[in-house]
């Protein structure tokens, strides 16, 4: 329950000291090419003309599903229940990696070896759907997804009426501090606190460090403007130049806060999650001025050979049962809100060990968060072509200065 999924999840994402939106400008040299994606009165046309074939190919991220050595226990019941068979793979180590190698495919209208596939949103994900790369979801075949996804993650800003995604699971970042040398965090000025120079850690993720320089002025990030991020930028680099910020972390900010390399940082909730599960004595807060939440979600690619299996899968893993397998697994938070019960339903029958951890796990705001906080999150900003290059400009300057 407590294995390091989030370190290979998250750390390759920022690659090479780049953040994915900065790698996305590379685009592993290939132009993005805008294809046809079926229209909306296309898609029952498409959807009809499309059979299960009792196979389905899934990319998914690392330590990121259920597991018992070698097998995938809700995979197996998928199979039992359908008749499809999964080939399941590991093949999405960060986002603009794996969005460079099926891009040229998918441009070209290529086989890319999947018909399902877990993107975060952001930069890859709105560019995939802006090019038409993703095939429109027939939520009359989602009806699991529509009883039991939770209203937050339904009809997001970046996917409007979940036309093209579903939610895999879900994450904040906010802020965790080591209580040896922080007495508490409410603010996202603490991330400014001159007490703490050179101990702060921040993100070298640009779409990350840009929402907590937009909250510490009051910005929403969502209906952020040009004005805004460049007020925004001014605001990160004055930390910076002012020496409060110790380094710009990919995925080791975790092992710094726990070594008191720094005492105060962004953080991903499940990693938080995670270390105080193996016993660690740090906290995680969302500030009064807010945090991210971001998604990772399925999507079907407009080459997929299966996309009826693919569309049973993505319905399939929203019954109560199924997400929970998957929750206690990863320990991130589940789109599926009924989880919670049957996570305590079966710390009930547990003992030792695992009957601490599910209640751990069952009370625990990183993992099911209160709705007080989930009022206070913002994604991040969607960015046509011409904004993204500007957004970058902004801010890659001051994780790369």
């Amino acid at each position: 329950m407590t294995q390091s999924r989030s370190v290979t999840r998250r750390d390759a994402f920022r690659l090479a000291g780049l953040s994915a939106a900065g790698l996305v400008l590379a685009g592993c040299g290939v132009q993005g090419k805008k294809v046809a994606a079926p229209q909306k009165d296309a898609t029952a046309e498409y959807w009809a003309s499309h059979r299960k074939n009792g196979v389905l190919r899934f990319a998914n991220w690392p330590l990121y599903i259920d597991k018992d050595g070698k097998r995938y226990p809700s995979l197996e019941m998928f199979t039992a229940d359908t008749g499809i068979k999964v080939s399941y793979q590991e093949a999405i180590q960060d986002n603009p990696t794996f969005f460079g190698k099926v891009q040229p495919l998918l441009a070209a209208g290529n086989d890319i070896g999947f018909d399902v596939m877990v993107l975060t949103n952001g930069l890859h994900l709105g560019k995939a759907i802006d090019l038409g790369y993703l095939v429109p979801l027939d939520h009359s075949r989602l009806p699991t997804f529509a009883a039991n996804a939770a209203p937050k993650v339904k009809n997001p800003i970046w996917d409007p009426g979940n036309a093209h995604t579903v939610p895999w699971m879900v994450g904040l970042t906010g802020i965790a501090y080591n209580p040896k040398y922080v007495d508490g965090v409410t603010s996202m000025r603490d991330l400014w606190n001159p007490k703490y120079k050179g101990k702060v850690g921040m993100m070298v993720d640009t779409q990350e460090i840009a929402n907590f320089g937009m909250f510490a002025l009051g910005i929403d990030p969502d209906t952020s403007t040009e004005a805004d991020w460049r007020q925004a930028g001014e605001k990160l680099k004055a930390q910076r130049d002012a020496g409060l910020v110790r380094k710009y972390y990919e995925n080791d900010y975790v092992d710094a806060l726990a070594r008191g390399d720094v005492w105060i940082t962004m953080a991903w909730s499940g990693d938080i999650f995670q270390q105080v599960a193996e016993g660690k004595d740090l906290k995680f807060v969302i500030p009064q001025e807010g945090g991210t939440i971001w998604t990772d979600n399925m999507c079907i690619p407009k080459t997929a050979q299966n996309p009826v299996d693919a569309l049973t899968l993505m319905d399939y893993v929203y019954q109560p049962k199924i997400a929970t397998m998957l929750v206690e697994a990863v320990n991130y938070i589940t789109p599926v809100p009924a989880t919670r019960e049957l996570v305590l339903a079966d710390a009930a029958k547990a003992t030792g060990e695992a009957k601490a951890s599910l209640e751990q796990m069952a009370g625990s705001p990183l993992v099911f968060p209160a709705e007080s906080d989930m009022a206070r999150l913002r994604s991040y900003k969607s960015l046509t072509a011409a904004e993204e290059k500007v957004f970058e400009s902004i801010f890659q300057p001051i994780t790369q200065g």
